[in-house]
């Protein structure tokens, strides 16, 4: 089992922050390994929407189809994806942190089959090592637009 959880504050309000990242089509500006993100259904996002990423993790091209199975605007945003070796659910919460921050907290949890089952320690290392710089690059971007 692959769990990591990273929470950063961000000096931004949260239905802001939290509009920004739960924005599928932003994935590719915070997330360092993610590449591409396609609508396979309509916008807005909605529980039942799906969206094709595609990314690259630890030297691998992936290709992978999140399903919102849970969205709260402002509050919590849960996606899924069953159709990869490493099925994977991904989760973001906001919370207000003070009058103008926000504490964000990303989620990643998965179970490994077969062969990766050996390499979920090193997995969840290198995710929590990925997730913090996402999270970093979010705030530097955020806190960025926020001071112009």
């Amino acid at each position: 089992m692959v769990d990591v959880q990273t929470k950063i504050i961000i000096e931004c309000p949260c239905d802001q922050v939290s509009a920004y990242a739960a924005d599928p089509d932003n994935a590719p500006e915070w997330y360092v390994n993610i590449h591409s993100a396609e609508w396979q259904t309509p916008k807005p996002l909605a529980v039942g929407s799906r969206i094709a990423f595609k990314a690259r993790f630890l030297g691998q091209q992936l290709a992978y189809v999140y399903q919102i199975v849970e969205y709260k605007p402002g509050r919590l945003l849960v996606m899924k994806t069953a159709d990869v070796p490493f099925p994977m659910e991904t989760t973001y919460t906001w919370e207000s942190a003070g009058s103008c921050a926000t504490r964000m907290t990303l989620r990643n949890r998965g179970n490994p089959a077969g062969f990766s089952i050996w390499f979920a320690p090193v997995m969840s290392f290198m995710m929590r090592r990925a997730n913090e710089k996402d999270l970093k690059r979010l705030k530097k971007l955020l806190e960025s637009q926020a001071s112009k």
